[in-house]
């Protein structure tokens, strides 16, 4: 592809030679450069790309899009925001086909796997070719990718999405996160429907406190041309976004929307609700616990509707749904109950206890610790809650990463101390989950969380493999001493 078609949409400030050169494949990583290549200058918390320009110069980058002029003697092009310009380059590499298809982003603290999973149901029950992109990875048809990042960078995301094209999707449901919305990943990108789920602390060893965090989730609804914009009106900065902008199409249970459930009951097997969806009237046995569930399945059908899915499928497909992996996924219901929980921030973990402590005859056990290297100050808070929801509580290891482990683990027992005396710290995680199996009698709970689905353990920068749900199995058949 010639290099002035490139970067025929980007806002250039000055180019430095000719653009009429051939570009065989475009790279931010130098050490992937080959002959032909575009290399992209991005500046990032530990290393900046235009020091780098050189060595992708000796490697045969042909052309550099950079932020100011270098000493290389290749082709340059200085643009205002290097990370911007490389979400419209890669789209535009990679054919548009981001134009042609029905994309669809969920965009929130919490729900945003579940919500893109419900979705991706609905509409696969109406009949669309769908693929998913998010934490549990990317997948369409038979064809799964391993999951990096909750959103990948623009030129793997691009990558799949022509993929996704090449063989027949016709809708794409993603997650969207805060980092992906710094970073400008999805810049240039037309969504047909943006979803808002809720707001709640998380990545605070990112954002510098919660207001600009909460200024990320919403810049994604004021820079992005959604046709579509469906937003939770029972969350504040729902709230905040619906009075903000005049296209949005509302969802909740507490405060007036357009689409609302009414007559909650919750068992053990699931919740049921009298679905409104713009006045069509539809009772729902969601198979999935929880109020926050039952606000991610209105968001779903929300967007399905808006799509066009008519609300006897919606309803049809929400009452046979099997939730997305590691959320509040029921993993053994014999005598005790065990779920395994990707819930990660104090409102997660307050909302799978909340969810829990009804349905729970005997006692309920919560088994969690916190990752290393990250939002330190959650970590009292969610002690916190656990000492006060559940009736016993496991501290162990999360991710610790470059963290002494007990550290963190005592960081979180001041919390679970403000509220309860009925806690044992663990320090292994595999330990600490078969303390809790032994320890569970007739009719009590246990939650696992934290990890969900993840497959790995990352201790002093190495992921070892490790999955929740395994261990928990493995214990139960006697395969873990």
């Amino acid at each position: 592809m010639k290099l002035k078609k490139l970067i025929k949409n980007l806002d250039v400030v000055s180019i430095i030679g000719s653009t009429d050169k051939d570009i065989t494949d475009v790279k931010a990583d130098s050490n992937f450069i080959t002959h032909g290549s575009l290399f992209i200058c991005l500046k990032g918390g530990e290393a900046d790309g235009h020091l780098y320009a050189s060595q992708a110069e000796k490697y045969g980058a042909v052309a550099v899009i950079c932020e100011r002029k270098i000493d290389v003697n290749v082709t340059q092009i200085i643009v205002k925001d290097t990370r911007a310009a490389l979400s419209v380059i890669a789209s535009e590499f990679y054919g548009r086909v981001d134009k042609k298809l029905n994309l669809i982003a969920v965009v929130g603290t919490n729900g945003k796997t579940t919500t893109t999973h419900m979705i991706y149901d609905i509409m696969t029950k109406a009949g669309e070719k769908c693929g998913v992109v998010g934490t549990l990875g990317a997948f369409y048809g038979d064809k799964f990718i391993e999951p990096t990042l909750t959103t990948p960078d623009p030129l793997v995301l691009h990558k799949i999405l022509a993929d996704m094209y090449s063989d027949g999707v016709t809708t794409v449901v993603m997650e969207v996160s805060a980092h992906a919305i710094f970073y400008e990943k999805v810049k240039g990108l037309a969504f047909k429907v943006g979803v808002f789920t809720n707001f709640s602390r998380d990545h605070l060893d990112f954002f510098n406190d919660l207001e600009e965090y909460k200024q990320v989730k919403k810049s994604f609804f004021k820079d992005n041309k959604c046709e579509f914009m469906v937003v939770n009106s029972d969350d504040a900065v729902g709230v905040e976004i619906i009075g903000e902008m005049e296209r949005a199409v509302t969802y909740g249970i507490e405060n007036p929307a357009d689409v609302f459930a009414i007559k909650l009951e919750n068992d053990t097997n699931g919740t049921s609700f009298v679905l409104n969806l713009f006045d069509c009237i539809y009772t729902v046995k969601l198979p999935l616990i929880g109020r926050f569930n039952v606000l991610n399945a209105l968001a779903a059908s929300t967007t399905s509707a808006l799509l066009g899915v008519k609300t006897e499928i919606i309803a049809e497909s929400l009452s046979k749904l099997k939730g997305a992996s590691g959320r509040l996924e029921c993993v053994h219901k014999s005598g005790y109950s065990v779920y395994v929980d990707y819930a990660h921030t104090p409102d997660g973990l307050y909302k799978s206890l909340s969810a829990l402590r009804p349905l729970t005859k005997g006692r309920l056990i919560c088994v969690f610790g916190c990752g290393g290297n990250r939002d330190e100050g959650k970590r009292r808070e969610m002690g916190a809650i656990s000492g006060k929801l559940a009736d016993f509580t496991i501290v162990t290891s999360d991710n610790p990463r470059f963290e002494d482990p007990m550290e963190i683990i005592r960081e979180i027992e001041l919390g679970v101390l403000e509220t309860s005396k009925n806690y044992l710290l663990i320090e292994d995680r595999e330990d600490a989950i078969k303390y809790a199996l032994n320890y569970a009698k007739a009719d009590d709970v246990i939650i696992i969380a934290g990890k969900g689905a993840e497959n790995y353990q990352e201790i002093l920068g190495i992921k070892r493999l490790y999955n929740d749900k395994d261990t928990v199995k493995e214990i139960l058949q006697g395969e873990r001493s």
